[in-house]
């Protein structure tokens, strides 16, 4: 940490938001258009939405290498292209993630953390598969004794979902199912037809589950929204989309609080700590590092609500210390940093499909098919001995495999009718399992390991454990049954090593609770101890369960924004 003087800002904002993602844009767009001045802080550089998309357009030729990426030029990547055989350093993407030379961590046991800063955040390159959680999740800390009681059920969070759905349009199809609830939903994206096969072989061999299309905060139906048009299934939102056709900060909840007048953006700002004062017991405001000068500031606020992302939303609690919470603001409980979760894939099965030669697809889906959880649903026909909790599926068909067309295994004419010929049908099962929450599995802060700003780096130390290594079993088995019963050919489980943080679902370390004694946060996400406070993103969730998490952190954001709101108008009126 540099030792130059903090510059205390004059203006005085309502409200400071920490982080531009998922979280962090919903938190600006509900507060500015409460009414609140709020200052919106992001670490990274600013990214303007479709001018700042720079590989928007480009198709593979358009690459030096045809999109290839040669390994020196990832170099400061080693952590980010560890993930999906290096597909997200690629050119058409790789800037949109972290160099992990200027900003590394350190692992006590193997953990990935992939991450973008940047305005927007990962919202940019998430896979904007969108499912609600249920009372099934909500309840079953209480109920199995892992972890401690959620302080919200599902009621409390349905009309948010609703808004949120709504709001940035989520494609999918209503199924009635207790464990995963029906949404506000547009028009639902179409299976192609070994997809509907093995939807009616499902139907057919199991009573149990059932095969629908993925639910995606893309825009498939008529409603307008402002500087957003519907899906063009090119399947390159991970560059950035210049249509607005799926969810991001960048194209929907960023310039909607913009529209009101009532926020000032403020990017390359390195938000580090809360500052608490021990006479008005409340926060006062956020020091901020500039990214480019290594200048700081102090900016004052009435409330601060903290959407950096799970661990650096943590990082910065920790950072926040004082005469009343030496251990970081608000851990009294001792629990901040700790029950870091994700969920565990890389597990499944695939096979060959055989008697569709004749059908193909049109457009690039930016979506597969799901299959909802149907272990564990709290009756005896779902219970499993072995484990605890429950997986869904993600997968897809396509037709793939064109080295038929290799020039040195045929040329001329037979070449050019190979050449349009695809290859055979394949379809793929993967599973998202739910973690449970486990003490142990926690982060600390290494103030003899500095970052480039002079900044602790964090220390990752947490694995799977025997629930979910015997849950994984379950999950490639049922996979390859599913495949078989519908006649597939070479049909093939798989189940590599779960290494946390691979699917990028980090959560946990400021969990919400009933007693402070053992949480961080209350039922309106505010800090328990220093309640102008409040924590909205994934750090703040209680347990994982297994679906998708992005709209969770997006409803329980909107609900605890206006909490926030009205009690700052009650404050001001009394």
């Amino acid at each position: 940490m540099n030792n130059k003087p903090i510059k205390e800002h004059p203006e005085k904002y309502d409200a400071i938001v920490i982080g531009t993602g998922i979280s962090g844009g919903w938190a600006a767009k509900e507060l500015c258009e409460q009414g609140l001045k709020t200052l919106v802080l992001e670490r990274g550089r600013m990214v303007k939405h479709i001018e700042d998309y720079p590989t928007m357009y480009m198709d593979p030729w358009d690459f030096k290498h045809r999109e290839k990426q040669h390994p020196d030029e990832t170099n400061n990547q080693h952590n980010q292209r560890k993930l999906w055989r290096g597909a997200l350093t690629k050119p058409a993407t790789k800037h949109w993630f972290v160099d992990d030379v200027k900003h590394p961590y350190n692992e006590e046991k193997d953990y990935l953390w992939i991450r973008g800063y940047h305005v927007g955040g990962r919202s940019i390159m998430w896979g904007k598969q969108s499912y609600r959680l249920s009372d099934l999740d909500f309840e079953a800390n209480k109920k199995d004794g892992h972890g401690v009681d959620w302080p919200i059920r599902y009621d409390d969070l349905a009309p948010w979902y609703d808004k949120v759905e709504a709001f940035i349009g989520v494609s999918g199809e209503n199924l009635g199912l207790p464990q995963l609830p029906d949404g506000k939903l547009e028009p639902p994206m179409e299976l192609n037809c070994v997809e509907e096969d093995l939807k009616s072989s499902i139907a057919s061999n199991f009573d149990d589950r059932l095969l629908t299309i993925g639910r995606a905060a893309h825009i498939t139906g008529d409603k307008a929204r402002a500087g957003r048009s519907k899906c063009q299934y090119r399947n390159r939102c991970i560059r950035g989309c210049p249509f607005g056709g799926y969810f991001s900060s960048n194209s929907s909840t960023l310039p909607a609080a913009e529209r009101t007048g009532n926020m000032h953006l403020r990017p390359n700002s390195i938000a580090y700590e809360i500052v608490y004062d021990d006479n008005l017991k409340k926060a006062t405001g956020v020091k901020v590092m500039d990214a480019e000068t290594k200048e700081t500031f102090f900016f004052k606020a009435d409330i601060v609500f903290c959407c950096a992302s799970t661990i650096a939303s943590t990082s910065i609690l920790m950072q926040s210390k004082s005469e009343r919470f030496p251990n970081g603001l608000g851990n009294d409980s001792g629990e901040l940093g700790h029950n870091l979760m994700d969920h565990h894939y890389a597990v499944g099965a695939s096979a060959q499909v055989d008697g569709f030669e004749d059908k193909y697809y049109k457009g690039k889906r930016p979506n597969g098919f799901y299959i909802p959880r149907f272990r564990n649903l709290g009756d005896e026909k779902t219970d499993q001995k072995d484990f605890l909790r429950g997986y869904g599926y993600q997968g897809g068909a396509s037709r793939t495999n064109w080295k038929h067309a290799v020039s040195e295994l045929s040329y001329g004419e037979d070449l050019k009718k190979d050449i349009l010929k695809p290859g055979p049908w394949t379809v793929g099962l993967g599973g998202f399992g739910e973690c449970l929450p486990y003490h142990e599995n926690k982060i600390v802060l290494d103030y003899d390991k500095l970052d480039s700003w002079g900044l602790p780096t964090v220390t990752f130390d947490a694995e799977v454990k025997e629930n979910e290594i015997k849950m994984r079993i379950d999950m490639r088995d049922q996979a390859v049954a599913m495949l078989k019963s519908a006649g597939y050919k070479n049909v093939n489980g798989h189940m590599g090593k779960a290494i946390p943080g691979a699917c990028i679902h980090e959560m946990g370390t400021a969990r919400m609770g009933r007693d402070p004694k053992t949480s961080v946060l209350n039922k309106n996400n505010q800090v328990h101890t220093v309640p102008n406070v409040y924590v909205t993103d994934g750090s703040c969730m209680t347990s994982s369960a297994c679906q998708n998490p992005s709209l969770t952190y997006m409803a329980i954001t909107a609900r605890a924004a206006n909490h926030a709101a009205k009690t700052f108008k009650n404050s001001k009126n009394s």
